[in-house]
């Protein structure tokens, strides 16, 4: 049986799956879900993880940026994915100021979104600087996914959402933060907006799974935001995204329709009538 036609396996996906996986060579595959229905129809899909991001605030809620989710908007929209998921490990986003105050507070909004909303880990964006509550959220049972590179939580600090790592110096601090975010107990690491060798090169050195976005090909993994990926979200393009579909444009198409059918008379027909 070719493999574009094998069976999606059914066996629950873990964190120890995902390590399994990568010693393997077989690829990891990722996509963002914010509400019951995407997540039910990505979990049959056969998606290996299903990330509840704060990218909510953007494809959503309409924000500019990441920064104004809050721990509320987060623990909402978990909570209504995790309903819709029986195989996926779902893991959910810490927000911008959910876990940078201190670690007790960390612990409290990580621990929160698994006991609340179900999610069987967290993400959390930062290199050195988060590796103390990484490792504090980790012994406390709750796994952790770290992203470096381009983090858009910080998208003051940087001014633009430019590629991250293309100097020596910033280089080499991806390469520590991501032996250091390992060191800490994270299960795996999303790698966003960084030359595409580097990438390759922490994939290779690490022994925990890096997901890519905009990284290229060298991951052991890829994620994309689908409200991106299915031509919903087109309020820009970046290059890493490859459209799958153009639903925006579909569904604009049906709408005029059905609102062309309502005012004609041509909707509801006799057969679709009591």
């Amino acid at each position: 049986m070719s493999a574009a036609h094998e069976e999606i396996p059914q066996k629950k996906i873990t964190t120890r799956n995902l390590r399994v996986m990568k010693n393997a060579g077989t690829k990891i595959t990722a996509l963002t879900a914010y509400d019951f229905l995407m997540a039910q129809i990505l979990d049959r899909s056969g998606i290996d993880i299903i990330l509840v991001g704060d990218s909510v605030g953007m494809v959503v809620q309409g924000l500019e940026t990441t920064v104004t989710v809050t721990m509320e908007h987060m623990l909402y929209h978990a909570s209504v994915v995790s309903r819709g998921v029986e195989r996926a490990l779902v893991v959910g986003d810490l927000p911008f100021m959910s876990y940078q105050v201190n670690s007790d507070e960390a612990l409290r909004n990580a621990g929160a979104m698994v006991k609340q909303s179900h999610v069987e880990a967290v993400k959390l964006e930062g290199g050195s600087s988060v590796c103390n509550t990484t490792e504090r959220l980790v012994t406390a049972g709750i796994p952790v996914m770290g992203h470096l590179g381009l983090t858009p939580q910080s998208i003051h600090k940087f001014g633009s959402y430019r590629v991250r790592a293309t100097t020596d110096e910033e280089a080499d601090q991806l390469r520590e933060d991501a032996i250091s975010l390992q060191q800490a107990g994270a299960f795996a690491i999303v790698v966003e907006k960084v030359p595409a060798s580097l990438a390759r090169e922490i994939s290779t050195n690490l022994e925990i799974p890096v997901i890519g976005i905009g990284a290229g090909p060298g991951c052991d993994g890829q994620i994309l935001v689908s409200h991106d990926m299915l031509g919903l979200y087109t309020r820009f393009h970046p290059r890493f995204v490859r459209r799958y579909a153009q639903m925006g444009e579909e569904m604009l198409s049906a709408f005029k329709h059905y609102a062309d059918d309502v005012r004609s008379g041509e909707f509801p027909a006799a057969d679709e009538s009591y």
